[in-house]
């Protein structure tokens, strides 16, 4: 039934100029905005991501975008640069990079509390 439709992924946020700021200032993501939801213009377009506010929003307990990177090291010290604060959880190195399970992956959260993260991947 939907084989073929052009489907995409969504999620909430609490204050949508905040994420509007994030997403496109500091994340450089192309970003628009229409009746009061955003979208995320990700994979150069390809793969719109949709913000909407939710007055009581809840933020998510699970990482909600993945953005690979080729080099992990690299994009953990420019995100830093911008402002991002990355999380700690048990063992990650100082800068918050975890290496033992699957590819090397440094999460963070959105203004909103949404988990975030970069990971390595050498085809990024």
């Amino acid at each position: 039934m939907f084989e073929h439709t052009k489907a995409f992924s969504g999620f909430s946020v609490d204050d949508i100029p905040a994420a509007r700021a994030f997403y496109a200032d500091t994340l450089g993501i192309r970003v628009t905005e229409e009746h009061g939801m955003l979208t995320l213009h990700l994979a150069g377009g390809d793969r719109p991501t949709l913000i909407y506010p939710k007055k009581d929003h809840v933020p998510a307990e699970f990482t909600i975008l993945n953005f690979p990177v080729a080099e992990i090291e690299s994009a953990v010290d420019e995100l830093a640069a911008r402002g991002v604060a990355f999380e700690h959880y048990p063992n990650g190195d100082a800068k918050g990079i975890f290496r033992e399970v699957g590819p090397p992956i440094a999460w963070f959260k959105d203004p909103a509390g949404n988990i975030l993260s970069v990971l390595q991947d050498g085809t990024a």
